[in-house]
């Protein structure tokens, strides 16, 4: 018996797949790729989230390194969640039926949009901090986006200075720091302050200024604590 004749032999001695052991696999596969596709989805909004968190217009005021910022705020744990589940996503399309007819170019290609597009709307509509508040809470080890943020923003001698307003009374703000400590923060009459911005009792902001003594700092510039979009969404809630 030559070796093609064996080889037939073989083929017909062996119990054929049942079919159902396929549909099987590729409902599989599928369903994995829509989970992949959603966890990345979930990570990019986040990574979003981060990026509008982030006062880029406050680089200027910046001593040190440009770069310190950035990487202060940058979600590096949800970024390589995006970057495995991208990876994944792209493997169970690969493993499908038809996956090999696609190169890897189109197979990122493919995977990222439904990330991009998704992630997108979950952020759009408030999801992305609710589920960055909600694994805070429930992740001990975890450094959330608004305890980084708190770290840039909460160094005085610095310049910078953020927390919320407990009275403002004859052009003083008293402000119980992030620090934990109340200050007392001086402003000029003409300091511009955004519309959105009604320096009230109970409102979080952050300040660029300097210190001009013990908890006493005088306030260049006010901004809303959330970002000026966040701000906006709370208004035309209430």
């Amino acid at each position: 018996m030559d070796e093609k004749e064996e080889f037939l032999h073989r083929i017909k001695q062996e119990e054929p797949i049942p079919k159902w052991r396929f549909t099987f696999l590729n409902g599989m596969i599928c369903l994995g790729f829509i989970l992949f596709v959603w966890v990345g989805a979930a990570a990019f909004s986040i990574v979003l989230f981060s990026i509008q968190q982030t006062d880029f217009s406050v680089i200027r005021h910046l001593s040190h390194s440009r770069l310190e910022m950035l990487l202060g705020m940058l979600p590096l744990f949800w970024l390589v969640l995006l970057l495995v589940f991208l990876g994944l996503a792209m493997y169970s399309i690969h493993k499908s039926k038809r996956g090999y007819k696609y190169t890897i170019g189109q197979l990122l290609i493919f995977s990222f949009s439904f990330s991009i597009i998704i992630g997108t709307s979950f952020f759009v509509y408030g999801g992305a901090q609710k589920l960055e508040h909600a694994f805070d809470i429930r992740v001990s080890a975890y450094e959330s986006i608004q305890e980084k943020k708190k770290i840039i923003w909460m160094k005085p001698k610095d310049g910078f200075l953020s927390g919320e307003i407990i009275s403002h009374e004859n052009g003083v703000i008293v402000l119980k720091g992030f620090d934990g400590n109340s200050w007392t923060v001086d402003k000029d009459d003409d300091i511009f302050v955004p519309p959105i911005l009604s320096l009230q009792a109970g409102e979080k902001i952050k300040i660029i200024g300097k210190v001009k003594g013990k908890y006493r700092f005088f306030a260049e510039e006010i901004r809303p604590w959330g970002g000026m979009q966040m701000m906006k969404k709370r208004r035309r809630r209430k």
